[in-house]
């Protein structure tokens, strides 16, 4: 009888670990691991960018260090591009996304976003030789973008007659506009400077402003808990100045005001 019992009660104690495996959300996991594993793009300064000692920073990986710390965890840096972000979190390789994510309601039909903490401004660029004033200049005309950005569903809407051409990533999209490849595009100003910086010859400017987003923290469907946790502690770090803080140190300019 007494070997019964105590077969029986390690029988139920596994049941009752396996269950709560099972059970247990993104924040019992993380705060149990005592890892948090963030997506982060690596190829878009100044959000996210490495030194040459090959170091990860960057507005996003600040961002990602400071949310990690006040969770009381370790930090693992998951490097995406522009296509992959929503898909690692799908797909579980990552357990946030800090990845100059824009909220948009598409993407919020298969993840989740925090409240906003940081902003990217979104522009059409050319050479200074090519006149375009908006959309009807684009007419007839190729423009690049980064397959999966939030502006493409806008320009398929408001370019008629433009021909859209997408890349995989904004690093083969920078390598298209430097080489003149594609002379139109479309892309954040951050990742613009990059285009500049590396073909001054080309006189890349700003012909007008598509649109100004603002960013979240992507988050996997119905993790309820960590989305709370998340928005408060977003809306601690902005009311205390260190998300504004982290957005100067990188952008060289005060983080906007914020819609939520």
């Amino acid at each position: 009888m007494i070997k019964f019992n105590i077969k029986r009660s390690l029988v139920f104690l596994t049941m009752s670990v396996a269950a709560f495996s099972a059970n247990a959300d993104m924040l019992d996991s993380v705060k149990q691991s005592k890892k948090l594993r963030v997506a982060i793009e690596l190829a878009l300064p100044p959000y996210g960018m490495t030194n040459d000692k090959m170091e990860p920073l960057g507005s996003d990986v600040d961002t990602a260090r400071l949310l990690a710390k006040d969770l009381g965890v370790e930090l693992e840096i998951v490097p995406v591009t522009g296509p992959t972000r929503i898909p690692f979190l799908q797909t579980k390789k990552a357990d946030l996304a800090i990845a100059t994510l824009s909220i948009s309601p598409e993407r919020a039909k298969v993840i989740d976003f925090s409240t906003p903490y940081s902003v990217v401004q979104i522009v059409v660029a050319a050479p200074k030789s090519i006149n375009i004033k908006g959309y009807p200049d684009l007419a007839g005309k190729s423009i690049a973008i980064t397959r999966g950005n939030v502006q493409e569903a806008e320009l398929m809407k408001m370019a008629v007659g433009a021909q859209i051409v997408r890349f995989d990533d904004d690093a083969t999209l920078v390598t298209a506009a430097v080489s003149g490849q594609t002379p139109i595009v479309s892309t954040a100003t951050t990742l613009l400077k990059a285009i500049q910086t590396k073909s001054p010859d080309r006189q890349m400017e700003t012909k007008f402003v598509l649109r100004t987003f603002e960013l979240g923290i992507g988050i996997p469907k119905g993790e309820e808990r960590m989305l709370a946790w998340i928005n408060e502690w977003v809306k601690t770090n902005r009311s205390n100045g260190k998300l504004g803080a982290i957005f100067k140190e990188f952008h060289g300019a005060d983080l906007p005001p914020l819609s939520k």
